[in-house]
């Protein structure tokens, strides 16, 4: 049974293909060799959860084994699921999610930090409620107060010029939609992205990936390039920004006709592992690219809304203002909602054509939105990043002082990565141990996110109204279970 269970650890996704029946063999040798060692010691008590005053509903759908059976029959297959016995979550409050026999979890990954203030949150919830029994769609060709009144008020936390807003759905949209405008606007067709980099699964978007994990063997990414990834953990200039952005002005020189359409970027870069861009290297390439008459695209799909805490968009922690942003995932806590920020003069270029969105902008989604910023801002959910995520980094980095395989502990408010290493010389990834980690974590409690490109990364973005005493649990069970490794 051991065996088994370290057979299918092995091959959870995480930014990577299945493991070798190499590395298989090596997981199962790895939780023999644990629980032989835990034989003789008295069990450990598992960390409890903090208390919480939610009793979810009895759930009444079909059982778990039924609902895995319809997915596997009816779901695409490239539609995965974590961990060797799935979770099902029916339930979800604030920072907590329930399966169906009413067991709670802390979630530590936010629906692929897509909850921003919390699960099912009164405001948010009574906002969309609201509005479905007044009127669930309307297009764009019609007016509502809905969607107007929430560009004006997402233009209004939004530096500079940045004040024309184009809602869609997804952040593969946005990024679609950006890298389009920025082609227009221009008349240059070469982008320039980052190795590592993850900007959607579009058959356009799927052309910036920096992670071969993603990408399928079809023609993609026409005039892309991918420069050296700014990573300092990894990277070979550490942390040192301006030595990485030399390699921009060398594919600028090297790789395009000297003039680009723009270059497109995350500040934290999420999938990648959540991975902070090395200091100071935004503001040299911003200018390297606009003086080649390129316009400078900040993907805050996944950092915006005060998620890094030092600042309400990522990009303002490297001092820079982009000619266009995108951003979707918590913009709606949930809800399929994503935009577009832009100034009003690229903007024009869509005018040229007839242009729309069917779904962009609903009426439903646009309550949301507009519920989510007042939220933010009423329960100070920004700052609770800065409190939140300092006391988390600081518990993360005293289980890397305890635990040998904890290569890096990194990031930005509530967006932190956790990356294990066989070795912190070599920095060998450690990816069974990541796996037997992961599924242990979910044992007891906490649902924890995985990426990176070796799928060795945890990746901590919960919703933003998490405690300190929520970290407190997370640690206790981590170091649980790295220490029965």
């Amino acid at each position: 049974m051991l065996r088994q269970q370290a057979v299918y650890q092995a091959s959870a996704l995480c930014g990577a293909a299945l493991c070798s029946s190499l590395e298989r063999g090596a997981i199962a040798t790895l939780l023999r060799r644990r629980h032989a060692s835990q034989a003789a010691p008295a069990p450990v008590e598992a960390p409890t959860l903090p208390p919480f005053d939610y009793t979810p509903p009895p759930y009444t759908g079909p059982p778990k084994d039924e609902v895995l059976s319809l997915r596997k029959k009816y779901l695409n297959p490239a539609i995965f699921h974590h961990f060797k016995h799935p979770v099902m979550i029916v339930d979800g409050k604030m920072q907590y999610l329930f399966d169906e026999t009413g067991r709670r979890y802390l979630d530590a990954f936010g629906g692929i930090v897509t909850v921003s203030v919390g699960h099912c949150h009164p405001e948010v919830n009574a906002a969309v409620i609201e509005q479905t029994q007044r009127l669930q769609h309307t297009t764009s060709i019609y007016l509502n107060n809905q969607i107007a009144e929430y560009a004006a008020e997402l233009a209004a936390r939004m530096p500079g010029n940045l004040k024309n807003v184009y809602f869609v759905n997804s952040g593969s949209e946005a990024n679609d939609m950006a890298m389009m405008m920025a082609r227009l606007y221009t008349g240059s067709h070469d982008i320039i992205t980052l190795r590592n980099a993850y900007h959607g699964l579009s058959e356009a978007t799927m052309g910036l990936l920096g992670q071969h994990t993603w990408k399928v063997p079809l023609p993609q990414g026409a005039g892309v390039h991918h420069a050296l990834n700014p990573n300092p953990y990894r990277g070979v200039f550490g942390n040192d920004g301006p030595a990485y952005a030399r390699d921009v002005a060398d594919l600028i020189a090297a790789a395009t006709p000297g003039r680009v359409a723009g270059f497109i970027h995350e500040t934290v870069q999420g999938v990648g592992g959540a991975v902070p861009l090395a200091d100071g290297y935004l503001p040299e390439v911003y200018k390297m690219i606009r003086e080649a008459g390129g316009v400078c695209i900040a993907d805050e799909v996944q950092t915006g809304f005060g998620r890094t805490g030092s600042a309400y968009w990522g990009f303002q922690n490297q001092g820079v203002l982009p000619d266009i942003v995108t951003m979707a995932k918590g913009i709606g806590n949930g809800l399929p909602l994503a935009a577009v920020v832009t100034t009003p003069e690229i903007a024009q270029v869509l005018a040229a054509r007839l242009h729309f969105n069917t779904f962009g902008g609903n009426p439903v989604s646009c309550a949301a939105g507009r519920a989510v910023l007042r939220v933010i801002e009423k329960e100070g959910l920004q700052q609770n990043c800065v409190d939140v995520g300092g006391y988390l980094m600081h518990k993360l980095r005293e289980l890397q002082a305890k635990h040998s395989i904890i290569g890096d502990v990194r990031g930005l408010g509530l967006m932190v990565g956790v990356e294990l290493v066989k070795d912190r010389a070599t920095k060998e990834p450690a990816l069974q141990e990541t796996a037997v980690v992961f599924e242990r974590c979910k044992d007891l409690g906490l649902l924890l996110g995985k990426g990176g490109l070796y799928g060795n990364v945890y990746r901590i973005k919960p919703p933003m109204c998490w405690t300190h005493a929520d970290v407190d649990f997370m640690a206790a069970v981590m170091d649980q279970a790295l220490s029965e490794l």
